[in-house]
């Protein structure tokens, strides 16, 4: 359950920050995109009592903030108004803002006290039920990679890095891991992490990725699931916030670039039990792999390889998604593991037995964090609950393998999660009919919109 902000907490910020004037209701959406309202400060005390009120539908828009007609809510529903309260530890100063300003995420309640069955957090916390169950903790740290991107595009309509604030020119080549390309970033890059520090938004590495003006920065390890994804989706936001001050567009498409790396979300997943016990850690080592791996890590990889074809929908939520599963490209187009090996889609990174973790390589940066890691505590406890086989390991080059296993196309991937009764059981009836609903209602959408390329190919040739 969701802890709710209480009085004292808002006492607390207000004796702390006398100053700040407004106060910005933070509701992440289907597509992890923040919705809400700014309130006075003195309207705080709104989301510990009563509430604020906004739309269910809120929760249930598509891309372009608008409502969903596949769907029995927003339109077709009377739009009807819910309670949203605080969520306690998430009120934060806002650095960036030309006033002083805070933020605090919000959750919306049922009217009869219930949490709202759209809200991407309780989904989450719905999947999450049955380790919790067990008796397990999962361990979460998210990697989301990102393009700082000209707001001009360049005379062939295409996006183009921005410029280095200090030097004026534009990245040009890969350079991955260059330290010069963070140097001539250093401005952005710094308020990014100063900014990241005041809000509780724990980030710790950076590193300059594998196409001209693209990078990752890594968030700490939490063993809240829910928390964790509070801290990708406000990390975003930082991001996105700093980069428009610097004039600069931040983004986490997909594949911007048809000939440069996609943005990932790459999540590590550890379990620990009552005594703080990492359980996929052994003190004898599996043969197959030379890890001090215990056999319930072997389950838990199968069970994410098992379903991972069906939570596709949601690791590629949208049209340009599908554009990052290519051959070589730093993501995976079948469902391989391995131990040290970033070719496959499941991959056990080098640690020391304490922090033996798998590291699920499947999702875009465009992805709801929230969605996402529901998706892949559902194939974990699957997996260990039914002792699943993972199969061999990868020890090569997984782009190799013959393709197949996943859905790598909108439409196939919507009909693979329609049918999966996984996903249908983790994420609960109602939320999987919905979230089906509005793939549906997007993928329509964007299939009825003529692009310039079907003037090339077909205007005068057919």
């Amino acid at each position: 359950m969701t802890q709710l902000l209480t009085e004292e907490s808002v006492s607390t910020f207000l004796a702390e920050h006398p100053d700040v004037e407004t106060v910005d209701v933070l509701l992440p959406d289907t597509n992890g995109i923040f919705r809400g309202k700014r309130l006075q400060m003195s309207a705080l005390g709104k989301l510990t009592t009563e509430g604020m009120r906004m739309p269910g539908s809120t929760y249930l828009l598509d891309v372009e903030g608008q409502n969903c007609l596949t769907i029995p809510y927003g339109s077709r529903d009377g739009d009807p108004d819910f309670a949203v309260f605080g969520v306690d530890g998430t009120l934060s100063l806002i650095p960036w803002a030309e006033r002083p300003s805070a933020q605090i995420m919000g959750t919306m309640l049922d009217d009869d006290g219930a949490p709202f069955f759209g809200d991407p957090r309780q989904v989450l916390l719905h999947a999450l039920q049955p380790l919790t169950d067990m008796g397990l903790t999962p361990v979460i740290a998210i990697e989301l990679e990102f393009y700082l991107l000209d707001p001009k595009m360049g005379r062939d309509g295409m996006p183009r890095p921005a410029l280095a604030p200090d030097l004026r020119q534009r990245p040009k080549t890969v350079q991955v891991y260059s330290m010069d390309d963070l140097g001539d970033f250093d401005t952005v890059l710094t308020e990014i992490e100063r900014s990241c520090e005041i809000q509780g938004v724990m980030a710790d590495v950076t590193t300059s990725e594998f196409a001209p003006g693209q990078f990752e920065i890594n968030l700490n390890h939490v063993a809240d699931a829910a928390a964790a994804c509070d801290q990708a989706v406000l990390f975003k936001r930082v991001v996105k916030c700093v980069a428009r001050k610097h004039r600069m567009i931040a983004s986490f498409m997909a594949k911007p670039f048809p000939d440069q790396a996609g943005n990932g979300m790459h999540v590590h997943v550890s379990l620990i039990d009552k005594d703080g016990r990492n359980v996929f850690s052994s003190d004898s080592v599996d043969p197959e792999t030379g890890l001090e791996m215990d056999v319930k890590l072997k389950h838990a990889i199968a069970g994410l390889r098992q379903t991972m074809a069906d939570a596709m929908a949601i690791y590629a939520p949208n049209a340009n998604s599908y554009r990052r599963f290519r051959t070589d490209s730093y993501a995976p187009v079948n469902r391989a593991w391995g131990v040290n090996n970033r070719s496959v889609a499941l991959r056990i990174p080098h640690s020391d037995a304490a922090a033996v973790r798998v590291e699920h390589r499947a999702a875009g940066a465009d992805a709801n964090p929230y969605l996402v890691t529901a998706a892949i505590l559902a194939g974990i406890h699957h997996g260990i609950s039914e002792k699943l086989d993972p199969g061999p390991m990868e020890k090569g080059n997984a782009y190799d393998r013959p393709l197949g296993g996943l859905p790598t196309r909108w439409e196939p991937a919507l009909a693979t999660f329609q049918h999966s009764d996984v996903m249908r059981r983790y994420l609960g009836e109602t939320y999987h009919e919905t979230y089906l609903g509005i793939r549906r209602w997007e993928a329509d959408q964007y299939h009825d919109v003529i692009p310039p390329r079907d003037y090339e190919l077909y205007m005068r040739s057919v």
